[in-house]
């Protein structure tokens, strides 16, 4: 039975009974599980190798975020670096060493 028809009929059943608190449980559970197999579906996640689709994706997106926060340490080692040549030129200059230049 398809989750569309089973909803339809437990509405159905909800309307002739008067919604029993089971009944309405019931409702909610499939209406919840049909939503979010269309959500899926709307995705393009509804299919068998979607599984492997979202490794694949959260493993490109680790690697991303390993490049990006090497990058920064690069970066900020480049700077730290360049900011202390900067300082001992500026104390060598400072201190008279005119063979630095």
């Amino acid at each position: 039975m398809r989750r569309e028809d089973m909803l339809a009929g437990l509405l159905a059943q909800a309307g002739s009974e008067g919604s029993e608190l089971i009944t309405l449980r019931a409702v909610v559970e499939e209406a919840s599980e049909l939503g979010a197999a269309r959500a899926l579906e709307q995705m393009g996640l509804a299919d068998d190798t979607a599984h492997e689709d979202l490794a694949e994706l959260r493993e490109l997106l680790r690697a991303w975020r390993d490049a990006k926060a090497s990058a920064w340490k690069a970066v900020v080692g480049w700077v730290v670096r360049a900011v202390l040549a900067l300082l001992l030129l500026g104390i060598a200059v400072r201190l008279g060493s005119k063979d630095v230049l």
